[in-house]
């Protein structure tokens, strides 16, 4: 069936085809500039606005959202969102995380550019708005350009015209897809980067897909010296690997399949060290939590 080409993503719909990238709406919101809205804006009030019926995007980041709330009672909303007329209401067509949080800030009236868009349009720039965003991690952004191909009925090669990708990006993210269940959660919590899953990927096999992945967090490979055990079969030692005895091994193993992360064990004589490595608060606040069964919030400097 020939696929259907719809429109050029979200600069057709708001302007600035050419132009330099605009930065997030958080650095945006965050900047002390003047609250007017953009020309061509108009201020509506948030009570006639209806949420976008087709937007693809269930689920939202609350914290993120009051961060967002807070810098919009600073700065205002400096980047209108977009609706459609909807009998004597609105239908929000973009912006839907800058209309939740100028809720949260209490604001009465948002500044919103009004657009003639149809359902099918209106899909399309919602899912173009998501893949888009700078917070999504590796998994998620493949879901979300998954969804454009099947939701838009549209190409990989188009896809990467709107979101200005090259044909191979879009095929490495819709490739994640294939991981396991279990390596593609580590992957979304950030315990495996995208380089490490591409070249985990090259094994077809799912035991020494998981026997990579074991390597990985255990000695800290690069995705180079990772690509180099999936080629070579996992037959190469890794330097940690040498003098380290059979039964220690055997225990930094055991740790690290339970925890899901890198262990090392440092013995000198009866005395000793184990040491687990984690990458950021989330992966601290995750093994925290295991280990003492306990939730624990941790602050943003804390790691």
């Amino acid at each position: 069936m020939k696929k259907r080409r719809l429109g050029k993503g979200l600069a057709s719909l708001i302007g600035g085809a050419g132009e330099p990238k605009k930065p997030r709406e958080e650095v945006a919101e965050d900047a002390p500039e003047a609250k007017e809205p953009a020309a061509g804006a108009t201020e509506i009030e948030l009570a006639r606005i209806e949420l976008n019926p087709r937007q693809p995007r269930k689920a939202m980041d609350e914290e993120a959202l009051r961060g967002l709330a807070d810098s919009i009672r600073s700065a205002g909303v400096l980047q209108p969102i977009v609706v459609r007329e909807h009998g004597d209401m609105y239908e929000l067509v973009m912006g839907e995380r800058r209309l939740r949080a100028s809720h949260l800030a209490g604001l009465e009236k948002i500044p919103a550019l009004v657009r003639q868009v149809d359902d099918d349009r209106m899909l399309e720039l919602a899912l173009i708005e998501n893949v888009q965003r700078e917070d999504l991690n590796p998994i998620e952004k493949a879901e979300a350009i998954r969804q454009m191909i099947d939701e838009l009925d549209i190409t990989q090669e188009q896809v990467g015209e709107k979101l200005g990708l090259s044909r191979s990006a879009v095929t490495n993210f819709l490739r994640l897809l294939e991981l396991p269940p279990e390596i593609r959660q580590m992957v979304s919590r950030g315990t495996l980067s995208a380089g490490h899953a591409r070249a985990i990927l090259r094994l077809e096999d799912a035991a020494l897909q998981m026997r990579l992945v074991r390597r990985i967090t255990r000695d800290g490979l690069s995705v180079r010296q990772a690509e180099k055990l999936a080629a070579g079969g996992l037959e190469e030692r890794t330097p940690t690997e040498r003098g380290v005895s059979p039964q220690v091994k055997r225990l930094q193993t055991a740790l690290q399949e339970s925890l899901g992360t890198k262990v090392e064990i440092r013995a000198r004589g009866k005395n000793g060290r184990i040491i687990i490595h984690f990458a950021g608060n989330d992966e601290f606040e995750r093994l925290f939590e295991l280990m003492t069964g306990t939730a624990q919030e941790i602050e943003e400097s804390a790691a």
